[in-house]
C-alpha cells in the first residue's frame, strides 16, 4: 500500500482535552502522566486525533502506527501505576522513516523501498522502547535523506505548519512539521548536511546534530556514511538534551561509534541556574565566535537582523562576542557535494531488485537492474548517484574526490583552530526563511545553497543545535550554535541560556 497522510479531514477540530494536550513539552507530559492528570492512553489518543485531523494538510507522516501506539500506551500506564516509569514512559513521538523498525515498514521516502519491512532495528529505537515512549508513526522525508525541502519525497511533499504553501525544510521535514504542529512532543531525524537543524530552523523548534559517532548509526539506512547522524527535534532545548542523554553512547555494532562517557546534558542546559535564582549573566566568561563568512551579502536581510539581535542578547547574558573567520566555508558546499554523492553511489548500489525492495522484471539481469532503479529512484537520487559516479571515475577521481578530501581536512582544521579561542560558534541556521513549494525545485544549486551554513559541521564532524530566535516576515528564523567534537555540554549551556533569555514561544497559528 502506498504511504499517505493518515486521514483526510478538513479541519483540526478536536476535543478540549486534545487542544490542551497539544504543544506540550516532554517534561510537561511527564508531569501530567506522573500526577495521573492524564493517562498515557489519553495522551496517545489526543496525538492520534491531531494527526488524523491535520495531517492531510501537512503530509508529515508516511505511516501511522495506531494499534502499536495504543498497545504501547496501555503498557506505559501499567508501568506508571507500578512506579516504574522512565523519562519518556507514555510520551508520544515520531520517527523519521529512514530509521529501521522491526516489523514496521521503512521506506526512506522512496518507491524502491515502498514495501520493505526490516527484521531488525537500531539501539536508538530499542532505547526509546525501553523507556516506554509511544511511537505514533514514521515521518515523511526527502528520498534517502537527499534534499533540503522535503519536496524530493518519493510519495508527496511535507508542508510547513507556519504556511502550508512553504516547505518545512529537509530532509527531516516530516519530523519537524510533526513537532511544530503539535502532533508529537518530539521526533527523531537524521542530519547529513543540515537535515535536522535546517528544518528545525524553518519550523521554529529545536534540533540537534550530535558529534559524529556520538549516537550509533546501526539501524540507520545509509545516505553518506561519513556524514550521517541521528538526533532529536523538540520544542525546547532541554527536551533535546533529554533525548540525546538517552540515545547517545557507545555501540559495538557501529564501527564509527565513539567510546566516550555521556555527560548530563540536561544539567548543562540548566547551567548554574539549576538550583539557584536566575543569573543576570549566565554566560559570563563564555566566548562566542561569530564567523564573518556566515553573514555574506547574499544573506536575507531580515534573517541577518534577527540573528544579530540574538547575538546581542547573548552578549547581555554575559557572553563575549568574537569575530572569527572560517575561510573554507566558501568551498565547503562544493566539497560536500563531491564527498556525499560519492558515498551515495556506493551505498545505493545494493538496491538492485535482487535482495529486497522493488523489483522490475527484464529480459536479463542487467535490464532488470536498469528498470528497477529507473522505476524506484526519484530524480534527485539519480542526480546524486551520477555526481558520485563522475567524481569517482577514472581520470577524475584525483581532480575531484581526492581534492574534496583535502578540502575536508582544511574545514576540520579551521574549526579546530577556531575552537582554541572560542567556546562555541554562532550564526544563522539557514540563509532564508522557509521558501515556497516549487520555488527552488528546478534549480538544484539554489536548493543546495539552503544548507550552506549547516553542512560544514557535518564535514568537520562537530556538534550543532538550531534554536528559534524570532520571526522574519512572520516565518521562523533559526540560530545555529556549533560546538567542538564532543562539545555538546557547552553547546547546550549556551542554547539553554539563550532560550531562557529570549523566552520565545513560537507556535504556528491554527495548530
Amino acid at each position: 500500500m502506498t504511504p499517505g497522510p493518515a486521514v483526510c479531514c478538513p479541519t483540526l477540530g478536536g476535543s478540549p482535552l486534545n487542544a490542551d494536550l497539544a504543544h506540550l513539552t516532554i517534561s510537561e507530559c511527564r508531569s501530567l502522566l506522573d500526577s495521573k492528570q492524564v493517562s498515557a492512553v489519553e495522551l496517545t489518543r489526543a496525538s492520534q486525533d491531531r494527526v488524523a485531523a491535520g495531517d492531510s494538510r501537512l503530509g508529515a507522516f508516511l505511516l501511522v502506527t495506531d494499534d502499536l501506539a495504543l498497545a504501547q500506551a496501555k503498557d506505559a500506564d501499567v508501568r506508571i501505576a507500578a512506579g516504574r516509569s522512565g523519562a519518556l514512559t507514555g510520551v508520544p513521538y515520531a520517527l523519521k522513516d529512514i530509521i529501521s523498525t522491526t516489523g514496521i515498514r521503512t521506506t526512506c521516502g522512496s518507491r524502491i523501498l515502498e514495501t520493505y519491512v526490516p527484521v531488525y532495528q537500531g539501539p536508538v529505537v530499542d532505547c526509546l522502547s525501553r523507556e516506554g515512549a509511544v511511537l505514533i508513526g514514521k515521518t515523511n522525508m526527502d528520498e534517502f535523506a537527499m534534499g533540503s525541502s522535503n519536496e524530493h519525497s518519493g510519495f508527496f511533499p511535507a508542508r510547513n505548519p507556519w504556511d502550508t504553501d512553504r516547505v518545512p525544510g529537509g530532509s527531516s521535514g516530516g519530523s519537524a512539521a510533526a513537532v511544530a504542529a503539535g502532533f508529537v512532543p518530539f521526533a527523531l531525524g537524521t542530519d547529513t548536511g543540515g537535515s535536522i537543524r535546517q528544518p528545525a530552523g524553518l519550523t521554529g523548534i529545536a534540533g540537534v546534530k550530535p558529534t559524529y559517532g556520538r549516537v550509533s548509526r546501526f539501524g540507520l539506512v545509509a545516505f553518506a556514511s561519513s556524514l550521517d547522524q541521528i538526533g532529536p527535534l523538540t520544542r525546547t532545548v532541554e527536551d533535546s538534551a533529554t533525548i540525546l542523554n538517552l540515545i547517545a553512547g557507545y555501540d559495538t555494532r557501529d564501527s564509527t561509534s565513539l567510546n566516550a562517557p555521556v555527560p548530563d546534558y540536561v544539567a548543562a542546559v540548566r547551567g548554574s541556574e539549576g538550583n539557584k535564582e536566575p543569573s543576570t549573566a549566565p554566560l559570563a566568561g563564555i566566548r562566542v565566535g561569530v564567523p564573518r563568512e556566515y553573514f555574506p551579502d547574499t544573506l536575507d536581510p531580515d534573517v541577518a537582523s534577527v540573528v544579530r539581535d540574538a547575538l546581542d542578547l547573548l552578549a547581555t547574558c554575559g557572553a563575549e562576542l568574537v569575530d572569527i573567520s572560517l575561510p573554507s566555508t566558501e568551498v565547503a558546499l562544493a566539497c560536500y557535494y563531491i564527498i556525499a554523492p560519492s558515498e551515495v553511489m556506493s551505498n545505493l548500489a545494493r538496491y538492485d531488485g535482487v535482495r529486497f525492495g522493488l523489483r522490475a522484471e527484464g529480459s536479463d539481469v542487467w535490464e532488470m537492474f536498469d528498470r528497477t532503479r529507473e522505476a524506484g529512484f526519484g530524480p534527485e537520487v539519480k542526480r546524486r548517484i551520477l555526481l558520485g559516479a563522475f567524481a569517482l571515475s577514472k581520470g577524475y577521481v584525483d581532480a575531484y574526490y581526492v581534492k574534496a578530501l583535502q578540502v575536508r581536512t582544511l574545514v576540520k582544521r579551521e574549526f579546530e583552530s577556531a575552537f582554541q579561542s572560542v567556546d562555541v560558534i554562532v550564526g544563522p541556521t539557514s540563509p532564508t526563511p522557509a521558501f515556497r513549494l516549487g520555488e527552488k525545485l528546478e534549480d538544484p544549486v539554489a536548493m543546495y545553497l539552503a544548507d550552506a551554513f549547516t553542512l560544514p559541521a557535518n564535514i568537520a564532524g562537530i556538534c550543532g543545535i538550531s534554536v528559534p530566535c524570532g520571526l522574519a516576515r512572520d516565518l521562523p528564523v533559526g540560530l545555529q550554535i556549533l560546538g567542538p567534537p564532543l562539545g555538546e555540554e557547552m553547546m547546550f549551556r549556551v542554547a539553554g541560556a539563550y532560550e531562557r533569555a529570549a523566552a520565545w514561544n513560537l507556535r504556528p497559528a491554527g495548530w
